[in-house]
C-alpha cells in the first residue's frame, strides 16, 4: 500500500461512521425536507418540534447538525443536546439540560486598580435542587431574551414515566401558550407522535411532526458521493447500487459497507470503487456485525432438520415490499421465495415459519400487527433486515 493509500484508509474511519451519528453538516447527507420542518418551527415562536420514526433511520445525526443549519444573525445560540434515560425524573431530565448550558459573570475585582474578573457557571448550578415546570419556564424566558435557545431532547422514548412525559409535554404546551422564545425538539423512536408523547392530545397543536422514513437510494447514494469527494475516491455505479440496495433505506450500513468497500479498494492501491470491493465488504461487516445480531440471526435461522427452510424465508422477508412502517403481508413473501427457491411458493408453505418468527423461540426476530388473515410483519430490530439481506447474498440464496 502506497504511502497516500495508508492515509486515505486512516481518513476512511472519519469520514463514514457506521457506530456514530453524524456530527459534522459537511459529512450529512439528504433529509433536506426533513431538516427544514425542523428549522422553520425553530424560526417560530411558540411552534416546537417532534422527531420520530424506526431506530437506525438518522434522527441523531439529524439533531447533531441542526445548530449549524440554523441562522442566527447575532450569533447568540445556546443548543444543548441530551441523551434521556430511563430512570430520568423530570428534574433530573431538566438539570441536564441546564447543566449544558454556561454562563459567564463578570465581577469587580478587589483593589485600587478597576479590573474585572470573569467566572463560568453553569445554568443548573443556579437552580434549585427540585425543579419545577415553574423554574423551567422562567430559566428558558430568561435565556431567550439573550440568545436563541433550542433545547433538544434525544431518545426520548427511553423515559418509561408517564408522570415524566406528561410534565414535559405540558411545558410544551406552556412554551407554546406563552410565546417564550425557546424550542424543545423531541426526538424518538416510535411510529407515531402518539406513541411517543402518550395521552397529551392537548400538546400536538404546539407540535410540529417531522417523520424520518428510511432513506430513499438517492440519500443513500449523496452518503456514498460526500463521503468519496472527502476522500478523493469515486465509485462505480454497479457497485453504488449494490450498496444503497443492501441499506435498504438505513444510513448505518450505508456508511458501514462504503468504509469496507474503500478500505478494500485502497489495500488494492485504487481509488475506484467496484462490485468486487463490495462483496469485500459484505464478508468483512458480517464479521464485525455485533454479537447480539450474530446470536439473534442463529436463534431464528437453527435448526435440526437440514432441509428446514428458516434462513431462506427470513431472506425473502427482509426482501419483501414494506409499507413506510417496515410492514409487510405474507403475499409480500411469495415472490422473494419463489425466486430464492426457483420454484412457486405460496403463503401456506410459509405461514409456519412466519408465525414461528414472532415467538420466543425464534428471538421474536419479527413482531406482526392486525388481524387473523390480515396480519402484518416486520423485523422487530430494523438493522437486523440489511444483516439478513447479505448473509442472503453470502449463503447464494440472492
Amino acid at each position: 500500500m502506497t504511502h497516500e493509500a495508508q492515509r486515505l484508509d486512516l481518513q476512511v474511519g472519519d469520514v463514514f461512521r457506521p457506530a456514530a451519528p453524524v456530527d459534522r453538516a459537511k459529512l450529512f447527507a439528504g433529509r433536506k425536507k426533513q431538516i427544514r420542518k425542523v428549522v422553520d418551527s425553530i424560526n417560530q415562536r411558540g411552534q416546537h418540534a417532534v422527531l420520530f420514526g424506526e431506530r437506525g433511520v438518522g434522527k441523531t445525526s439529524l439533531a447533531n447538525i441542526l445548530s449549524e443549519t440554523l441562522h442566527v444573525p447575532d450569533g447568540q445560540l445556546l443548543a444543548p443536546h441530551i441523551n434521556c434515560d430511563s430512570a430520568d425524573t423530570f428534574a433530573a431530565l431538566w438539570r441536564k439540560i441546564f447543566n449544558e448550558i454556561e454562563l459567564v459573570e463578570e465581577r469587580a475585582a478587589a483593589g485600587f486598580q478597576p479590573s474585572l474578573f470573569s467566572k463560568t457557571l453553569s445554568v443548573g448550578e443556579q437552580l434549585p435542587e427540585d425543579l419545577t415546570t415553574g423554574d423551567v419556564l422562567r430559566s428558558l424566558r430568561m435565556l431567550s431574551g439573550q440568545a436563541r435557545v433550542v433545547v433538544i431532547i434525544d431518545e426520548f422514548d427511553r423515559i418509561r414515566s408517564e408522570q415524566v412525559r406528561a410534565s414535559v409535554a405540558d411545558t410544551v404546551k406552556a412554551l407554546s401558550d406563552l410565546a417564550v422564545g425557546a424550542t424543545i425538539v423531541l426526538v424518538g423512536v416510535a411510529d407515531s407522535v402518539n406513541e411517543l408523547v402518550r395521552e397529551h392530545e392537548s400538546v400536538e397543536r404546539a407540535l410540529v411532526q417531522v417523520h424520518m422514513p428510511r432513506m430513499s437510494v438517492d440519500e443513500l447514494n449523496e452518503i456514498m458521493e460526500t463521503g468519496l469527494g472527502i476522500l478523493g475516491m469515486s465509485i462505480d455505479p454497479d457497485a453504488k447500487a449494490q450498496i444503497a440496495e443492501l441499506s435498504k433505506g438505513l444510513p448505518h450500513y450505508t456508511h458501514l459497507l462504503a468504509k469496507h468497500a474503500a478500505r478494500a479498494a485502497l489495500d488494492e492501491d485504487i481509488t475506484v470503487i467496484v462490485s468486487d470491493h463490495v462483496a469485500s465488504a459484505i464478508e468483512q461487516a458480517l464479521g464485525d456485525a455485533q454479537q447480539t445480531t450474530q446470536k439473534a440471526y442463529h436463534l431464528a435461522t437453527m435448526s435440526q432438520r437440514r432441509d428446514n427452510l428458516y434462513s431462506q424465508v427470513l431472506v425473502a422477508c427482509a426482501l419483501a415490499q414494506t409499507d413506510e412502517m417496515g410492514y409487510f403481508a405474507p403475499a409480500d413473501v411469495r415472490g422473494p421465495m419463489t425466486e430464492i427457491m426457483s420454484k412457486t411458493y405460496d403463503t401456506p408453505n410459509f405461514a409456519k415459519h412466519l408465525h414461528d418468527f414472532c415467538t420466543e423461540d425464534r428471538g421474536f426476530v419479527l413482531e406482526k400487527t392486525g388481524g387473523k388473515r390480515r396480519y402484518r410483519y416486520r423485523f422487530r430490530n430494523p438493522l437486523m433486515q440489511p444483516y439478513v439481506v447479505m448473509h442472503g447474498h453470502r449463503d447464494g440464496f440472492i
